[in-house]
């Protein structure tokens, strides 16, 4: 049993001229002889797949397959399981997260990304809405702001590829540390994972992870979390959260999820040696 990567993007990620996340993606997925499934459902726009599809198809990747999950009733196509069943990589778009999540949870779409992932060594990445979708708990909505306050965010279930994190994503463009900080006043047993646009965590087999992209991470950690006042808040109220730990990492900075251990990226330190 082989669990595969997941790979949650903060969005806005490179397409052009080095495009170093979803190169990386397409390597781990097999590079040349990968069997990449897209689904756009998350979008609205009719080029998205096709978008991802050229780029895919631009890396070498010789199977590239768009799986336009419309309706819940898509999720039962024998054709489409079929292709999911082959897939070595799946790539969520972005969009709307709740579009992923009422068009594809609970289907047999989504029992067979996770079973895949989990045991079959399928790789999953998603870009922005994409990203959100695959913990257990997904970031529906929020609002902007570093201070969190007891209704600033919706959480609903997600596809569940991991119970390890939180993610939220377009995290500094949009001011987002406020709804991470709240989502995980909630319940303080996964960590929280904020990501900026063109930045990605490569998560390992072994809950271990790398920062890739130009932007930054931010990780929220309750571990040690010794009260919060979520359960007293009254609407709107600013909500107080004693010793929880923040890291922020860039490229190449690496964090285990079961020991909590963040590492700076030696990149610069190996570059000037």
């Amino acid at each position: 049993m082989t669990r595969g990567y997941l790979i949650p993007i903060g969005g806005a990620e490179e397409k052009l001229r080095h495009a170093k996340i979803l190169r990386r993606f397409t390597s781990i997925a097999g590079g040349d002889d990968a069997r990449i499934a897209i689904i756009p459902t998350a979008s609205r726009m009719e080029d998205t797949a096709s978008r991802y599809e050229a780029i895919f198809r631009d890396f070498g990747v010789g199977t590239i397959d768009s799986l336009p999950f419309e309706e819940r009733a898509d999720c039962k196509n024998p054709e489409y399981l079929q292709i999911l069943e082959r897939a070595t990589g799946v790539f969520l778009t972005g969009g709307n997260q709740l579009r992923l999540s009422t068009t594809l949870g609970g289907t047999p779409v989504a029992d067979m990304i996770r079973e895949r992932h989990q045991s079959d060594g399928l790789h999953v990445a998603g870009t922005s809405a994409g990203a959100s979708f695959m913990a257990e708990h997904m970031i529906a909505g929020g609002e902007e702001g570093s201070t969190p306050r007891s209704d600033m965010v919706t959480l609903v279930p997600g596809l569940g590829l991991t119970h390890s994190m939180i993610v939220d994503q377009h995290f500094r463009q949009r001011d987002r540390l406020g709804r991470l900080l709240t989502s995980i006043a909630y319940n303080p047993r996964p960590i929280g994972i904020g990501l900026d646009e063109d930045t990605a965590a490569f998560v390992g087999p072994d809950h271990k992870f790398e920062v890739v992209g130009s932007g930054a991470l931010t990780i929220v950690d309750p571990s040690e979390m010794e009260f919060s006042s979520m359960d007293s808040a009254k609407r709107h109220d600013p909500v107080c959260l004693i010793n929880i730990r923040l890291h922020v990492l860039v490229d190449g900075g690496t964090y285990d999820i079961e020991t909590r251990r963040a590492s700076r990226s030696t990149k610069r330190d190996e570059e000037s040696s």
